[in-house]
């Protein structure tokens, strides 16, 4: 290792260290075995990982917390932010009672998370394994989402069929323009309490889809201008209300559920009230490529996404798996 005297910042000499890194911490608190009977609550479980030590159980248990905490902090401006793909799943259920509860003022997401909601709405998809023979499927026309199976007439001609009646309704009331947000609560109105977008409706949550495009639902508003050159998809309109939003919120707070353009939006629009207050990140990639996605949350604290003072957590994890016991916890913390 090799360490190389830098020039000075403000009379402070700086070495850069090649090679690699040493961080020197101060020690912690003992490390706690675990220990669980047949009487140990679900939140106790949370409360012995949190004294365990490691790897990521320790960030789980600090989650836990920060939502708990940013959920009850009435000053807080609340995101959650997931990714389309876990609303194919029975994850869709738990996305949905969080935003039933009001746990978020909020969300962000992509266009699969309005797809999936339609179809699985109005049909069903089916299990079937990761290993399966995609030729096959494909002769049987039916996409493959991991190990779940998309119908393909449960999937591009039902949603065709719906988002082109929704769109025709709303124009004929003499509504010419929209922004993603409207989109999704003109969406919501015509499901019902098995949706997500329902209870957004229902309960003034705005979701906005930066990247509404890439998926069924932004092509069939494509196509529906295809037959109304006068309709138009107003994406400043999303920047307007998230705007208006952020420069008056006192504090904010983000639980994000997977990366990407949902996770990178709430991130990006909270630099403008110099960073989120509250922070929690389950992700299943990794940060040696760069990616945002694999990004811990502390790495947005350079750009001013994240302020430096931020309760914040990154758990590296598979959601579908995690995520229904985080929701059990927090109904009952919260609860208290």
């Amino acid at each position: 290792m090799q360490i190389k005297k830098s020039p000075s910042i403000k009379g402070r000499i700086l070495y850069s260290v090649q090679t690699y890194s040493i961080i020197m911490v101060n020690p912690g608190r003992p490390v706690k075995d675990i220990q669980i009977d047949s009487a140990t609550s679900l939140e106790k479980i949370f409360e012995e990982m949190s004294q365990s030590g490691g790897f990521e159980s320790v960030n789980l248990s600090s989650g836990l917390e920060i939502l708990t905490e940013m959920i009850s902090d009435k000053q807080c401006l609340r995101f959650v932010s997931f990714v389309g793909a876990v609303v194919s799943t029975g994850l869709r259920g738990i996305i949905k009672d969080m935003i039933k509860n009001k746990w978020f003022d909020v969300a962000i997401t992509t266009c699969g998370a309005l797809d999936h909601d339609i179809a699985r709405h109005f049909s069903h998809y089916k299990e079937g394994a990761f290993t399966m023979d995609d030729m096959e499927l494909a002769n049987q026309n039916i996409h493959r989402l991991g190990n779940v199976l998309v119908p393909m007439d449960s999937y591009g001609p039902l949603i065709e069929e719906k988002m082109q009646s929704f769109l025709e309704e709303e124009y004929q009331k003499g509504i010419k323009e929209m922004n993603t947000a409207e989109i999704c609560k003109m969406i919501g109105k015509h499901l019902g309490e098995d949706s997500f977008l329902y209870w957004a409706y229902k309960n003034d949550i705005d979701v906005v889809v930066p990247g509404i495009m890439d998926g069924a639902v932004g092509s069939q508003i494509w196509l529906f201008t295809q037959k109304h050159a006068d309709f138009k998809l107003n994406v400043i309109g999303d920047a307007n209300l998230l705007s208006g939003l952020i420069f008056k919120a006192e504090k904010s707070g983000a639980f994000m559920i997977g990366g990407g353009i949902s996770k990178h939006h709430t991130l990006w629009w909270n630099q403008y009230r110099e960073g989120l207050d509250y922070a929690f990140y389950i992700t299943t990639a990794q940060e040696f490529d760069g990616s945002l996605s694999g990004a811990l949350v502390r790495e947005a604290i350079s750009w001013g996404k994240v302020t430096q003072i931020a309760k914040q957590s990154t758990l590296h994890a598979e959601v579908t798996t995690i995520l229904p016991f985080i929701y059990a916890a927090l109904l009952s913390k919260l609860q208290k």
